[in-house]
């Protein structure tokens, strides 16, 4: 019979309810590589034109530069998400952090346009590595539950305000050095991740090595860059299209015949009974949503801004430091609001407070005198945002053992990617539809209040559909 010590030792650790000191390093390392990873998102947003004319980009081919970026940063990364599983999320993440220090400082020092966008591409790759493995580290460092909502909350409020910062940075380095430096600037964070990362965070994998769903791994990422591409395209040239429209149908039909693959498949790159969890797939339907509204609405305001009002791109830019604000406040407040209401009820009130502070925009005029309406609404709707994005991670991530949350995080981070891209293209074709191509004011900014609209019918949809689909997953 085993002695008391045998028994006690047999048992596993009792997870930490505070942060230690080794925790709180292990979470400033991995919010540092995520804020940066958030930054890459918007930081050549208005560099662009400058970028155009300094290696010679046709003012056609000047998207391809935004666009090299969003296909492989979304497309490869559910594949990312579970390698990671299987080689080490560790090592997989220092890996990425290693190619995006290098393809930075090769966009830097870009002497063309090819130069630029292969480097672009490697970003994006690099994107895809780094953000499922950071984010599996992430919750399987942190215990499920107030330690590991905490660590979300903060990683998403950063992750928001990151997006915001990219912007007003890209401005201010291109305004004042030069558009090099929005690639530059990366290169000694990831120096510096990479030498203090592997003394402070474990090597995290799953619990038994094996092979790669090859058919699964093909049909998703294919499905995925196909499903981008159309997207992105549809934003170029509207959602009627021909070659948006065959991108579109190829990529859904292969994510369809994923599916299938991985029902038939004896390693599955994500296991059916994952994708059929309620958690998982309401879960993040809700963070979709949430990531499609709100990124597309700073689209939309950059437009009332600069086409209505007629700001500064770099005005415009600092004018969302107030939804950053918010991002950050809703960001250190969501673990505390899940532990108190649940993770259901945080992930609804804050998709009804986001609706609601989206349809005060409809407000807005054509005077600057409605500058105090939009900084109020986007600072509130950006705490009500965060809410359900902390929401849909703690939601999305719970309840799976540990040798599967970089596949967890991988769908997550998967969903956070096509959130982010597809939400321009609806909400431009919206606008476009409207004003007919119309480059007037008046037209535009009834473009813009019409797509305000279906944005905060949109949330409004989500957050009643995740508290009636998610009832019972209440978890602190």
């Amino acid at each position: 019979m085993p002695s008391l010590d045998e028994v006690s030792a047999a048992r596993p650790a009792a997870a930490p309810e505070r942060l230690t000191g080794r925790l709180k390093l292990v979470l400033v390392v991995l919010l540092v590589a995520q804020f940066m990873l958030a930054v890459d998102f918007s930081i050549l947003n208005v560099a662009l034109p400058v970028i155009g004319r300094g290696l010679g980009f046709s003012l056609a081919n000047l998207q391809w530069i935004a666009t090299a970026f969003a296909l492989s940063a979304a497309g490869f990364t559910l594949l990312f998400g579970r390698i990671a599983d299987i080689v080490g999320r560790r090592r997989l993440f220092l890996i990425g952090l290693a190619v995006l220090g290098a393809s930075s400082l090769a966009g830097g020092l870009a002497v063309n346009p090819a130069m630029l966008l292969i480097a672009r591409v490697a970003q994006g790759l690099a994107t895809a590595a780094v953000t499922p493995a950071g984010l599996s580290l992430l919750t399987s460092s942190f215990p499920e539950g107030p330690l590991r909502a905490k660590a979300l909350g903060l990683n998403g409020a950063l992750m928001s305000a990151g997006f915001t910062t990219g912007a007003v940075l890209g401005g201010i380095l291109t305004d004042l050095l030069s558009w090099r430096w929005a690639f530059f600037i990366n290169v000694p964070v990831a120096l510096a991740v990479l030498v203090i990362a592997p003394t402070v965070i474990a090597e995290s994998r799953g619990s038994a090595r094996t092979r790669l769903d090859v058919p699964g791994a093909v049909s998703v990422t294919v499905g995925l860059l196909a499903l981008v591409y159309g997207l992105t395209t549809a934003g170029r040239r509207g959602f009627g299209d021909t070659a948006a429209l065959i991108s579109l149908a190829v990529g859904v039909v292969l994510l369809v015949a994923f599916f299938f693959v991985e029902k038939r498949s004896a390693r599955p790159l994500v296991p059916v009974r994952i994708l059929r969890r309620r958690t998982v797939i309401w879960g993040n339907l809700a963070g979709l949503i949430a990531f499609v509204t709100e990124t597309s609405l700073v689209f939309l305001m950059t437009l009332y801004l600069q086409k209505v009002l007629g700001f500064s791109a770099l005005a415009a830019g600092l004018s969302f430091a107030v939804l950053g604000l918010g991002t950050v406040t809703g960001g250190v407040t969501a673990a505390r609001v899940i532990g108190k209401i649940g993770t259901t009820p945080t992930l609804v009130a804050g998709g009804l407070v986001q609706a609601a502070a989206t349809a005060a925009l409809l407000g807005l005029g054509d005077d600057r005198t409605w500058m105090w309406l939009l900084l109020l609404a986007t600072f509130v709707g950006g705490v009500g945002n965060m809410l359900v994005i902390v929401g849909f991670m703690v939601t999305a991530t719970s309840g799976l053992p540990d040798t599967e949350q970089g596949m967890a995080t991988g769908v997550a981070t998967m969903t956070q990617q096509i959130g982010i891209t597809m939400g321009t293209p609806i909400m431009s074709a919206i606008v476009t539809a409207r004003t007919g191509g119309s480059g007037n004011a008046d037209a535009i900014l009834d473009g813009v209040s019409t797509a305000v609209l279906v944005n905060a019918v949109i949330v409004l949809v989500g957050a009643l559909m995740a508290g009636l689909f998610l009832r019972g997953e209440q978890r602190g």
